[in-house]
Order: C-alpha cells, then structure tokens, then sequence
C-alpha cells in the first residue's frame, strides 16, 4: 500500500487469542517437531510444496523487523500467533529501512545489526508458527526510505541526479540496491544459523512495493532495471521465487487493456503488467486492489464490480499469456474513506476469496491472496486506516479461517492425477521450459 468483513465460530477463536497459554504453547511444539519444511516452487500457474499444491492465504504486516528489533517482540509473536490461528499461511513485510533513526541500512551497503536481528528474530519466529514470508527490498514510496533515499545517497556521493527515477537507471545507485540485495540473500541468521538464501521460510522475494517510473510513461526504463534485477537476484539465489511486486497497472504493450485500469494515470505510470512479468526470472505476478481508493465515488456496487473485474482479468492474463500463478498481494479496505462500513469490508473480503476460489478448483492460475493489513493490540500508532486486529473483528477472523479450511481440503482432496489433468496439464504443457519439465 502507498504510505502517501458464524459467531460461535469466531468466538471460539477469539478466546484463543485472549486465553491461549495451553494451546498456544501446543501449537508451537507441534510446529517445531514438524520435519524441515520443503522449498516453495513452482510448476505451471500453480505453487508446489514436495509436489503438492500450495495456496496462499496470507496478509501483510509491514513493521515487523522494526518493533522487533527494538523491544517489541510480543506483538510480532502475538500478530503471528493470531494469524497462524486462523489458518493463514504468508506473510508479506519489509526487509528495508534505508536511513533514518531505525534504519536496517544506514547508508549505503552499512546495516545496523540490531535492526538485522530484528529481521531475524521475525524468520524463526515465523517458521515457528507456520507462516512462510515475502521480503520486500526496497520501496517505491518515500516511507522507510525508499527509492527517493537511494537517489539522495547519490546526491550526497556527487550524482548528477535529475529525478527520482534515475533510481531505475543510474549505475552506482543501481550498485547500491545490489549490494543491498547482496546483503539480506547471503545473510546468516544469527537465531537459527541458516543463510536467508537457503531457508525455506522464505516463500520469495519481492523487488520492489509498488514500482512506478512516471518519467517514463513508455516503461522501458523500469522493464530494463527489472530484467536487470531479476536476473542478479537469480544469480546469487536460483532457488526462492521471485516476484515484482506490481499493483497490476496494464501498459503500453496492451492498450485495450488499459482501460481496464482504475485511472487514465495508472496506465502512465512506467509500469506494464503482462510485459513486466514477462521478465526472464520472474516466477509469479503480483497485484495490489485498492477500490476504495482507486473507485472514487463512494458507490459499493461499482468498487465491487471493479474489483471482480480487475481480479478475472489478471487471472485470464495469468493463465493464457504468462503462464505463471498470479497473487493479489495486497488488498483492504481503509476505514478512512467515504463509504467505508465493515458490512462493505466484509462483503470485499468475500468477493476476493470467491473469486480464486474459483480459478483454484480448476486448476487455474489464482495462487492466493494477502490482506493489507493484519495489527494487533499496542501497534495502533501505525495504523494507515486499513488495519485489522482480528481479535476484534470476529466476522473477518471467521471470513479468514473458512477461506484456509477451504484451501487446506482443496489440497488434501487433490490428488496428482487432479493436479495434473484438465486445464492445469493444458497450462503446464504450454508453458513449462525444458528444465522444468514434470516429476514422473
């Protein structure tokens, strides 16, 4: 996101969060005496785990490394635990905080451990209660720095600097996000004592949140430094997935597509999602869904008539075009704008999950999504208006652990010959490499 909606059910739940030594406890020991957990990959338009399929049914919770890093530990487990209580299975944070009075990176290529053990600290404990993780390198947006922090580091060191998205272009700035790049991949954690390359805790990485290079309406520029990046990343780590990080814009190479877009801008923003995601080392497609925000008259009808549109469109794109599994990385509704009610949040929440649900059961290319974003209690402070403590929203925590019930039997139900035939075969025959080709 720019930092510029059962009872008994969900009241059984809630006591968990509230009373919960005994089986949080449980929980956790049957977590640690699971066997070591197999890489994610990936085969077709779907996700495999050790040749099962692995859905997503996550949420984003940005902060973790910092309030871990500087005595705040309990809301990073007590946010874990709540999630991992309902199911839920990734999440998507930060692995950036480029200067400023926390900062992970300080200046360029020099860390703060504290902030590094913070980072991790969020890893073991992760692994701890279930929940795989996408880390983020670097921000589009000026919060925790960014790419607007990068430029001023070149600024500082002499560059000839005329915009922010010289970050796309410059070669020492692009040297600075490498080194960046360098230094979480083949950090060693200094809790478990894995290099972040090698753990399976990882479900993948993420260039960059959100990328926009409005200087360069035609895209070229960002889809030169993403082939560029996706290609060091891969050279360093071939292993882990490897995503973008894109809200979905459609671009230049598909103007019919265009107007599919929330805003005649969003299409001029640099950003060109089939193209984009056509990158060599890309593994999967990402799309954020703000309708709230984007959809500007509060009108629920149209913001959900939107948001089932812009879904089923990158869906097909993922399907019959990229061939990869496509993840909506974030969506929410903001308590902050006109129209909001929780009747509406909930009704979007469903809307989301019925909708991959239905390219699940086929076999399709809908891989999962993350809600923007999950809090608990004590973090309100950095609360964007989007947040959700699922320890006071019974109907959501409901809405969230029937979405992981339902994914869980759809994985235990499925055997390889379902995996295997009907359209996914079509999908994987089409788009399989030679060196990807199916286990036997």
């Amino acid at each position: 996101m720019a930092i510029s909606s059962f009872m008994c059910c969900c009241m059984n739940m809630l006591s968990c969060f509230s009373n919960s030594k005994g089986r949080n406890r449980t929980h956790a020991m049957e977590i640690m005496e699971e066997k070591e957990w197999g890489m994610v990959g990936k085969r077709g338009c779907q996700f495999v785990v050790e040749d099962k399929p692995f859905f997503i049914n996550g949420f984003n919770t940005y902060w973790l490394m910092v309030l871990s890093a500087y005595e705040r530990k309990k809301e990073v487990t007590k946010v874990l635990h709540q999630a991992s209580s309902v199911g839920l299975n990734v999440c998507r944070t930060w692995a950036f905080y480029d200067a400023g009075s926390r900062a992970l990176q300080i200046t360029p290529g020099v860390y703060n451990e504290k902030v590094f053990e913070g980072l991790d600290f969020v890893l073991s404990e992760a692994k701890r209660f279930g929940i795989r993780l996408i880390l983020s390198f670097v921000n589009n947006w000026n919060a925790f720095g960014g790419k607007a922090q990068y430029v001023n580091w070149g600024r500082d060191a002499g560059l000839s600097i005329t915009c922010d998205d010289d970050f796309f272009s410059d070669p020492t700035i692009k040297g600075y996000y490498k080194a960046h790049v360098k230094a979480i991949l083949n950090r060693v954690n200094t809790i478990t004592n894995v290099m972040y390359k090698d753990d399976p805790t990882i479900f993948a990485w993420e260039l960059i949140n959100e990328p926009r290079c409005p200087s360069d309406p035609s895209g070229d520029k960002l889809q030169a430094w993403i082939e560029e990046m996706a290609s060091y990343v891969k050279s360093i780590d071939p292993v882990h997935l490897l995503e973008i990080g894109e809200e979905g814009f459609y671009g230049y190479s598909n103007p019919d597509k265009m107007l599919l877009n929330p805003s005649r801008c969003a299409g001029e923003g640099g950003t060109d999602f089939i193209r984009n995601h056509q990158a060599s080392g890309i593994d999967f497609a990402s799309v954020h869904m703000y309708p709230d925000s984007w959809i500007k008259q509060p009108d629920s009808k149209a913001r959900l008539n939107f948001g089932r549109t812009w879904m089923q469109s990158h869906i097909d794109d993922a399907d019959n075009v990229l061939g990869m599994p496509v993840v909506f990385g974030e969506f929410g509704v903001s308590r902050k704008h006109e129209g909001f009610s929780f009747s509406f949040r909930d009704t979007f929440i469903n809307m989301v999950h019925q909708t991959l649900l239905r390219s699940t059961k086929k076999g399709g290319s809908g891989a999962g999504s993350l809600l923007w974003q999950l809090f608990t209690e004590g973090t309100e402070n950095m609360d964007d208006g989007y947040a959700v403590n699922l320890a006071k929203a019974p109907s959501v925590s409901h809405m969230l652990a029937l979405q992981s019930k339902r994914l869980k039997n759809l994985v235990t139900k499925s055997s390889r010959k379902w995996f295997w035939s009907g359209k996914n075969k079509n999908l994987l025959n089409k788009f399989t490499t030679n060196h990807e080709e199916p286990q036997k």
